[in-house]
């Protein structure tokens, strides 16, 4: 049984909206803070700059040169991640010391210690990190392919690394100041706070932290549209790499929509542990892939759904290609039962309960559902789940999973 997350909500007066979740269990508190940029914010000429500045975040703030010495100092631990979406810091750390958390992070929210150094070491940080993942690795270059191959309008066409190592290579002092100002601004962000602490108390060190920074513009998106796909897309490539891979990928409803809930339950299905269909079809029974797993983006806009494996070296890819489409077709034209269905929904249901036990996880998710536009929508997701029937999973699988709809990488390894 999945419980219902108690909170509070309140706003400061420059638009910084604060969530409370009281859990006396713990001598600890979380606070997490998400500010409503990601990858899809950037500028085409210049992407990669959402993750840059999660680096930069950590390079010294206005008033305090060393982020991380206090914080270690007062027994906190912290991290922050970037996606195409956002970007969230988070920090955990005892009750007694938790006006350092706010300390530390309104006075990087009022303004970064701007300088070509800082620029200059998390630069060659993130290039490095660039090369290293995305050129040097071996496939760690396909959902480059991917996304550009899926996306042909939409800014979700280039990972949060960036499009191009040049774009943060060439990133200008005064580019990363104007992209701070414009978007790491209390109104474009979400404070939540999780643990043994009351709303008055949130209030007050807000009030007295937060309040101060200027409220800065209310960023509107104007992004474009994906057009609708209307027919199959191919891209084979070859690489050095030890085997062939094949991503196909379909494009789904966006965060929230009914369909998103059947579009994640048919993931389960398909790909959800060693007893999901493609694993006993294609990897036990037909043995043409050594590994295949089913996924989705989790976008907050329209996202895809992945079918993703790795082709044992005497299949052809094309003939592995086949074998997923066989498959495809089946949870297309068979209705799935009733068993298998409640199968997946039971681990849906854990895998949610199991989350909500990480007071982070709690402070994390809150802010999250508070920016799809309202943080109760977090104790609405296991109902949301549960409403997917079985017609809703064929209807949908009908829709999205054909031809016109696929994107098809063929991840070819180079003959040795």
């Amino acid at each position: 049984m999945v419980a219902v997350i108690q909170f509070e909500k309140f706003t400061l007066k420059n638009g910084l909206r604060c969530i409370v979740h009281q859990d006396h269990s713990t001598p600890m508190v979380a606070m997490n803070i998400l500010y409503d940029v990601g990858a899809k914010d950037e500028n085409p000429a210049q992407t990669g700059f959402a993750h840059l500045f999660e680096h930069l975040m950590f390079g010294g703030s206005i008033h305090i040169p060393d982020y991380d010495e206090p914080l270690q100092m007062a027994g906190g631990e912290n991290n922050a991640y970037t996606t195409n979406d956002l970007t969230n810091y988070y920090i955990q750390l005892p009750l007694e010391n938790i006006e350092t958390a706010f300390w530390l992070e309104s006075d990087r929210m009022l303004s970064l210690a701007f300088s070509e150094k800082s620029l200059e070491v998390q630069r060659k940080v993130v290039c490095e990190e660039f090369k290293e993942h995305y050129i040097n690795k071996p496939y760690g270059d396909t959902w480059k392919y991917l996304r550009e191959l899926c996306y042909t309008q939409h800014p979700y066409q280039w990972m949060t690394i960036g499009k191009e190592l040049s774009h943060i290579e060439n990133a200008k002092l005064q580019d990363v100041k104007d992209f701070f100002f414009k978007h790491y601004r209390p109104v474009n962000a979400i404070l939540c706070v999780a643990g043994n602490i009351s709303t008055e108390r949130v209030r007050e060190l807000a009030e007295k932290w937060f309040e101060p920074i200027e409220q800065g513009q209310k960023y509107v998106r104007n992004i474009p549209d994906e057009p609708t796909q209307t027919e199959p897309r191919v891209l084979r490539v070859e690489k050095d790499v030890p085997v062939s891979v094949i991503m196909k990928a379909y494009p789904i409803a966006r965060r929230g929509e009914a369909n998103y809930y059947a579009a994640d339950v048919i993931t389960e299905i398909l790909s959800g542990g060693q007893s999901s269909r493609l694993h006993q079809k294609l990897v036990k029974e037909q043995n043409i892939f050594s590994q295949i797993d089913c996924y989705h983006t989790g976008s907050v806009e329209k996202g895809l759904l992945v079918i993703e494996g790795k082709v044992l070296p005497h299949i052809t890819p094309e003939d592995a290609d086949l074998a997923i489409q066989v498959e495809i077709e089946k949870i297309k034209q068979e209705v799935v039962s009733d068993l298998e269905l409640e199968k997946v929904k039971n681990k849906i249901e854990s895998m949610i309960a199991f989350e909500d036990l990480s007071l982070l996880s709690r402070a994390n998710n809150l802010a999250f559902y508070e920016l799809l536009g309202d943080a109760e929508k977090m104790n609405e997701e296991l109902e949301n789940y549960h409403r997917v029937t079985a017609s809703q999973i064929s209807a949908y699988a009908n829709e999205i999973l054909t031809v016109n709809n696929s994107n098809t990488l063929f991840y070819i390894a180079k003959p040795q």
